[in-house]
């Protein structure tokens, strides 16, 4: 399979439904400094449209080859609002809760709790690089799934961050503009040490 630009390496996963094998892409993730991470998403108008869904198993797929706990369209150089929460630990995130993946279409900030939390975050856009980032502890949330059905959902501490971070992504917002000082990024390497000791 040829990949398409801004499309990685092609896997096969079983996606949809069961008589349908699809082929997903492992896409290559825009780096900071790509206009499309600077961007506000446009809407989807038809979630069920065929293009939107190999997106959604292509994120999928990405996130989880990357070891992300989130991914949005539009670090896949895809401006649409859209993005994966996918909480699990794995060595970039050892201290993760495990939850099955959402692909959130559309998604809403609704309300917020008005006290926030430090924490550190990362991204895939932006590799080597933590930032303590403050964020709203607890939050209400409405998306649309992969279906078009519209959930609406409470989450808190770090599902909360997740959707925060994505959220802001789709917004055209990434992490290193909301720390509060430059003096509170670290390396990826030294995070990982301060959060090992």
């Amino acid at each position: 399979m040829i990949a398409e630009p801004g499309k990685g390496r092609s896997i096969g996963c079983r996606c949809r439904t069961r008589k349908e094998i699809a082929m997903s892409i492992i896409r290559q993730i825009a780096q900071l400094g790509q206009p499309v991470l600077r961007e506000v998403a446009k809407r989807i108008e038809r979630p069920g449209d065929p293009a939107v869904q190999s997106l959604i198993d292509d994120l999928l797929v990405t996130v989880a080859d990357a070891n992300g706990v989130g991914i949005a369209a539009p670090q896949v150089f895809v401006s649409l609002s859209l993005f994966i929460v996918a909480s699990r630990s794995n060595p970039r995130y050892p201290n993760a809760p495990d939850m099955e993946p959402v692909a959130m279409i559309n998604p809403e900030l609704i309300w917020a709790s008005s006290d926030k939390e430090k924490g550190w975050e990362g991204c895939l856009s932006i590799p080597g690089l933590r930032g303590v980032v403050p964020r709203h502890t607890r939050i209400g949330v409405r998306y649309q799934t992969r279906k078009g059905e519209v959930r609406e959902e409470e989450y808190s501490h770090f599902l909360a961050r997740v959707f925060q971070h994505e959220f802001d992504h789709v917004q055209g917002v990434v992490f290193i503009d909301r720390v509060e000082s430059t003096r509170e990024l670290v390396t990826e390497k030294e995070y990982l040490r301060l959060v090992s000791a």
